[in-house]
């Protein structure tokens, strides 16, 4: 008898996932374990497993389709085995009711609007192709990701030698993804319940960065089960942030309505940027693991990041956050404070500029600035303060986090 792999629930507010892309086709052998599609959630774009043997004999939507959590994907049976028909099956937000023969390329669906799904959308966007004019063959002549990628870009016209081409700007629409909605209902909740205040502190960033060459230079060279590995600033940070909880853990608490919860361990995230908005995975009780560890771990959470493989478990329940924006050279940020942590820290790029040092001499300088977001209700800013004091220690002094 068939399967059906319905819509699964993969956060707490999740009540809708948009199908992102189909990884196995219908006919196609499957088995127990198979990623057979790309889901939307309002977290990240994560992959569907099979948990059958078979073929899978039908889906149910098509790509860019919003489904309801419960709903039906597919059916996966045996070949040749008819797919069960389902009385909600899953139609194309807003889709038209069927028409007999398909809509022509030039006329836009009932009400003069293009009708198509939001990747088709996006993909016409990034390919510059003009909706009106391309076949849509979804229900009601709605334009699909397929019809998108068999279409070609509208020529573009010769510029003659002698003139300058011209760049151009284009207004676009760009569809609101599940993810971009659910990182802004939270941030604005964020901003507007937990009151912000702000500290920022500067760090001489010279003994960190010296560390990190030492370690990598004796390191990075060796094969992984000779210890080999390299560490890079964000290691570092991540380290001395946990750390630095050690001595001031009031940072360490949540704002829960009528109680201030201090936790027990420093369950850390960090943002990883990825296609179309932020991920912040979670480095659970941080502050007893080494430097190796925070690596290591770190290193495999970015890469399930980035490959759309983070477990919802692997996003959540964080007791402080570490934005790190240094690499794209920003050297002062504040981020809003994730929800329902006391603080964000925001790190920034090192940088050379001229300062004093103990014998009041001008020189080079290698300055760090770190900022600090904290909620007012949660924590003071003497906290915040006496936070950042003991984390600018650690990292002028990093040998403090080696043992």
């Amino acid at each position: 008898m068939a399967t059906l792999i319905d819509m699964p629930k993969l956060s707490d507010t999740m009540t809708v996932g948009t199908l992102v892309k189909w990884l196995k086709n219908e006919g196609d052998p499957v088995e127990n374990g198979d990623m057979i599609a790309e889901v939307e959630t309002d977290k990240a774009t994560m992959e569907v497993e099979c948990f059958d043997d078979g073929v899978l004999l039908k889906q149910y939507c098509q790509a860019g389709d919003e489904v309801p959590v419960g709903g039906p994907i597919a059916a996966i049976g045996e070949a040749g085995e008819a797919a069960p028909e389902v009385s909600n099956e899953t139609a194309p937000a807003n889709a038209p009711a069927p028409v007999a023969a398909p809509v022509a390329a030039a006329t836009a669906p009932a009400g003069g609007r293009v009708k198509a799904s939001p990747l088709a959308k996006k993909i016409a966007a990034d390919k510059g192709i003009d909706l009106s004019t391309v076949q849509g063959t979804g229900p009601g002549g709605r334009i699909l990701k397929e019809d998108i990628e068999n279409a070609k870009a509208a020529p573009v016209a010769p510029v003659a030698a002698a003139v300058a081409p011209v760049a151009t700007l284009e207004a676009l629409e760009i569809p609101v993804s599940n993810m971009r909605k659910s990182i802004g209902k939270a941030l604005v909740g964020s901003k507007t319940q937990a009151p912000h205040f702000y500290l920022q502190i500067e760090v001489d960033g010279a003994p960190l960065a010296k560390l990190r060459a030492e370690l990598n230079g004796k390191l990075a060279g060796l094969a992984p089960e000779h210890g080999g590995t390299k560490f890079s600033v964000n290691d570092l940070t991540l380290k001395a942030a946990a750390e630095a909880v050690r001595r001031v853990p009031a940072i360490n608490r949540s704002w829960e309505g009528d109680t201030i919860k201090q936790h027990p361990n420093v369950h850390l995230a960090f943002g990883v940027a990825i296609d179309d908005g932020l991920v912040t995975p979670v480095i659970r009780a941080a502050e007893t693991k080494g430097l190796r560890e925070i690596s290591a771990e770190a290193k495999v959470l970015i890469k399930k990041a980035r490959g759309k493989k983070l477990a919802p478990n692997e996003m959540s329940g964080s007791t402080l956050t570490v934005t790190n924006l240094g690499m794209f050279g920003i050297s002062d940020f504040y981020g809003i404070i994730n929800p329902n942590n006391a603080a964000i820290l925001s790190i920034g790029a090192t940088i050379k500029k001229p300062v004093v040092n103990e014998n009041d001499e001008i020189v080079v300088g290698q300055v760090m600035k770190i900022g600090l977001s904290g909620d007012h209700r949660t924590i003071d800013g003497a906290v915040g303060a006496q936070y950042l004091q003991v984390l600018k220690e650690i990292i002028e002094t990093p040998a403090l986090m080696l043992v």
